[in-house]
């Protein structure tokens, strides 16, 4: 049996451990991780290629686009993906255009990950058509999230992935004071007591 080689860099060991596992659990996929950007190229450059190599578009070093076509440029003509909780619809149409071979959003069930790693592999492109014709303000529309400022959304998304505030802060670029103060608001606007009570909400309504 041929096994299917893949990479997976993600600075977060929680979704590392989780996304990996997941994929070693295949029988027929071979997982290697990196926690930087930085090892990641160094992996991609230590010899034999990877079937298929899925970035996170925020940790360290990646700096997005300009990150995938470093990674792109060392792959050796293999398929690299991008991963994201947070990116837009307009982060993964360019990373796609840019000549990723998908983008795959962190919140993506067990199996439909499964399979579009193999997709890819098999020389496919991936992206959820749900994710590219869902706009901001469309997910918007779901009762809990009418409210929330788009900022507000996005820490609560991060939250209910189990990212701690500081964490939230560096994926989005901004102060971790600046996620607390949205935090505070987006709990009142819920009707949260607390970020546990605001995940636990969120995800019993089904807005992630």
């Amino acid at each position: 049996m041929s096994l299917l080689r893949v990479l997976v860099a993600d600075d977060h060991k929680m979704v590392l451990d989780m996304i990996s596992s997941l994929l070693a659990s295949e029988e027929d996929i071979e997982v290697d991780v990196a926690q930087d950007f930085t090892a990641a190229i160094q992996k991609l450059n230590s010899g034999r290629p990877y079937d298929v190599t899925l970035l996170d578009f925020n940790m360290p070093g990646m700096v997005g686009i300009d990150g995938l076509r470093a990674a792109l440029g060392e792959s050796q003509g293999k398929p690299v993906a991008i991963m994201s909780g947070v990116a837009t619809k307009e982060n993964a149409l360019e990373a796609i255009s840019t000549g990723a071979a998908g983008f795959i959003p962190k919140t993506m069930h067990a199996k439909s990950l499964v399979s579009a790693v193999r997709f890819m592999a098999a020389g496919e492109v991936f992206v959820p058509n749900v994710f590219l014709d869902a706009s901001q303000d469309e997910t918007k529309e779901h009762p809990l999230a009418k409210d929330l400022s788009r900022r507000e959304f996005e820490v609560l998304e991060g939250v209910c992935r189990g990212l701690a505030n500081k964490e939230i802060a560096r994926e989005l670029d901004l102060r971790e004071v600046t996620v607390k103060l949205h935090m505070k608001n987006l709990c009142r606007k819920v009707g949260a007591n607390n970020r546990t009570h605001a995940a636990m909400i969120a995800r019993d309504a089904g807005l992630f």
